[in-house]
């Protein structure tokens, strides 16, 4: 999970805002013992390359939750949906 406070807004994109793109991307996130994400990726585009490259740039900066097993901080995955509305 996200840590509230600890997930800055992505930058939509004015190349993408002019013109007038919207969608939802939806971020893969490989997310380290450490909750800092190790590998980010599309799992579903928005349609917009701009729009799915500032998704990917803002959940970089991103810290999570890591998954715990037997109370213990281990790897996981998250999906992450990202959404753009002019």
């Amino acid at each position: 999970m996200p840590i509230a406070g600890q997930t800055p807004a992505p930058r939509y994109p004015s190349r993408a805002l002019r013109r007038g793109e919207s969608g939802t991307v939806r971020v893969r996130v490989e997310v380290s013992p450490d909750g800092r994400p190790s590998q980010v990726s599309v799992a579903q585009a928005s349609g917009s390359r701009d729009l799915d490259r500032a998704a990917m740039d803002a959940v970089r900066r991103w810290r999570f939750h890591p998954a715990r097993r037997n109370g213990e901080p281990v790897p996981g995955t998250v999906i992450v949906p990202i959404s753009f509305s002019p």
